[in-house]
């Protein structure tokens, strides 16, 4: 056997005894362990999808009998004047302000210019472990932290450590590792689970 063949034999046989060795002590099998979702980004704005519970205001240049300030129904429908419902949820702000232009293209106005923005976003909910439950108003770089405080704090039998979130347009919860990045974005559901001794 010569050197080079040698020491790649040998570098091979510590590897695997290192691999060995970890999994013996109980560290996880990186093939088989799922991963952690990653902490989600912070929430911004102008990627904020539009849903029902939002108020919005509505300015058309030049306009003032069509701008307002107006709230998504629970349809996901905006009533307008003159073109009246106008699907929103589903949509960012800057395609929903592109569709009410293209609605009052038909037939309204030649050029209409419009301005749209969220005034109040739809509200978070937070249940389980904390001491107050419940509904509560969006803020701006709100975190599950600031969340869990908002509601109380966490009871004596809450499982600290996790925190379980349904974004609002997904289906099902995911577990996320608590941290003080952790955001919240509108109408998010929080839970807190119960350690279990």
């Amino acid at each position: 056997m010569d050197r080079r063949t040698f020491i790649t034999a040998f570098a091979a046989l510590a590897g695997a005894s290192a691999a060995g060795s970890a999994l013996a002590k109980g560290a996880a099998d990186p093939v088989a362990a799922p991963a952690a979702p990653a902490a989600p980004a912070t929430f911004e704005p102008s990627d904020y999808v539009l849903g029902p519970g939002d108020k919005l205001r509505l300015i058309v240049f030049g306009e003032e009998t069509l701008s307002g300030e107006f709230v998504i129904a629970s349809n996901g429908t905006v009533a307008l004047p003159l073109i009246g419902d106008v699907q929103a949820a589903g949509l960012t702000v800057r395609d929903f302000q592109g569709k009410v232009e293209d609605e009052l293209r038909k037939g309204y106005l030649r050029d209409p210019r419009v301005s749209a923005e969220v005034l109040n976003y739809r509200p978070f909910y937070i249940l389980g472990e904390v001491n107050k439950p419940g509904e509560y108003p969006y803020t701006n770089g709100l975190t599950v932290l600031n969340a869990i405080a908002t509601a109380g704090g966490f009871t004596y039998r809450a499982k600290t450590n996790k925190a379980y979130i349904r974004r609002a347009n997904e289906t099902s919860e995911r577990a996320y590792d608590m941290s003080s990045v952790l955001t919240v974005a509108p109408g998010d559901t929080i839970r807190i689970a119960e350690r279990f001794l």
